[in-house]
């Protein structure tokens, strides 16, 4: 797609736009990683679960994972009968349990306690699991470890003695955005140490996302561990891609509304916010924008059209001046955006296109005052 000629088809700003090629790309690669390994892949959904992304994602993949009732639900009117719905989250209510088994193949208990609790009132015997820490970090950032201290995310491995006879499989998740497979093969050595022989009384292992399969050249590493299992324990192995999936394939535009100097700085307002994808203040984090030039003459700072002080997407450079009514494009923020965004202050919520494999560019989603309305007045 011609980003530079995406920001004249979008109408109105602030807008998402996902890009129909930019998925199947994603969605294909996975499709040779699984052919190759032998492994099924499930899109996890609470990257981004648009209904067209998620047919897409039954279209080519084997089912999507959920982490909630609501999620469930989508997932089981996407999939109907096919696929696999797999589902893990600390958060299960004991009057949605039964709902969830009747929705979902696949459910992982978070805790001992969680399996305790749920587990006699089970009106069908569905597949349970195990979501499981294994104590092995990978990351600097603790915001972004599921395995940090106090981490209320898996049954710590110590903790696990023996694995009771109607839990079928294991899941664990310890990364995010990651570029390498060396955790997983950490992780399953662990495994084998801990567990042994074992192993091969269970029917699935699930190893969660947080891996940037699209940006990995050596999946090698990965073919060869999945192979491995399967033919060690006769077991089946999933993988749970979200960012992997949309990450690449969606943008931000938006439109510079206000033009100031603040303490010698040139400051430009757009008609987005930081809240539109609340990731950057969540973390820190400055996104790429498609126009940046790090050698430009022209510097300025981003930020939103928020009373939050904080609303700040950056400082960029620009080869050429930016002035009022210029756009510009947030590129690679398809993941954990649109579905985190909030309607702060009352300002809208951006509207929604898709562009399709000829590259036409249609508006599938547009929210109004009544939406607002609604969502606050009895």
């Amino acid at each position: 797609m011609d980003l530079n000629e995406l920001k004249n088809k979008v109408r109105e700003t602030p807008a998402f736009v996902f890009d129909e090629k930019g998925i199947d790309a994603n969605l294909s690669q996975l499709v040779n990683l699984k052919k190759k390994s032998g492994c099924q892949v499930l899109y996890s959904i609470k990257a981004l679960p648009l209904e067209r992304v998620l047919k897409k994602a039954a279209e080519y993949l084997d089912g999507l994972s959920v982490s909630s009732l609501f999620e469930a639900r989508l997932a089981k009117e996407v999939m109907g009968e096919t696929g696999s719905i797999h589902l893990t989250t600390p958060g299960i209510r004991d009057d949605e349990f039964n709902e969830l088994i009747e929705l979902c193949t696949h459910i992982s208990f978070n805790s001992i306690n969680q399996y305790q609790r749920l587990i006699p009132s089970a009106i069908t015997e569905e597949s349970f699991g195990f979501r499981i820490n294994p104590k092995l970090s990978f990351s600097e950032d603790s915001r972004f470890d599921p395995c940090r201290q106090y981490s209320k995310l898996g049954i710590e491995i110590e903790a696990l003695d023996c694995i009771p006879k109607k839990i079928q499989g294991v899941h664990f998740h310890t990364v995010f955005a990651h570029q390498d497979f060396l955790p997983l093969e950490k992780i399953v050595v662990l495994l084998k140490r801990k567990f042994g022989h074992k192993l091969i009384e269970l029917k699935w292992m699930n190893f969660g996302g947080g891996y940037l399969y699209n940006q990995i050249l050596d999946q090698e590493p990965f073919t060869n561990l999945v192979r491995q299992l399967k033919t060690e324990f006769n077991i089946n192995v999933y993988i749970e891609p979200g960012k992997a999936v949309v990450g690449n394939a969606g943008y931000l535009v938006s439109t510079v509304i206000d033009s100031f100097s603040s303490d010698g700085k040139s400051v430009m307002v757009l008609d987005t916010s930081v809240n539109h994808n609340p990731e950057v203040f969540e973390y820190q984090r400055k996104p790429n924008l498609l126009e940046e030039d790090k050698k430009g003459a022209y510097s300025y700072l981003l930020v939103g059209s928020s009373c939050l002080a904080g609303d700040l997407f950056g400082e960029y450079r620009f080869t050429t001046e930016l002035k009022i009514g210029d756009r510009v494009v947030f590129v690679n923020v398809g993941a954990y955006s649109l579905i985190k965004a909030n309607r702060f202050n009352g300002y809208n919520l951006p509207d929604i296109y898709w562009a399709d494999k000829t590259n036409r560019v249609t508006l599938i989603k547009h929210n109004t005052y009544e939406n607002y309305h609604q969502q606050w007045v009895e």
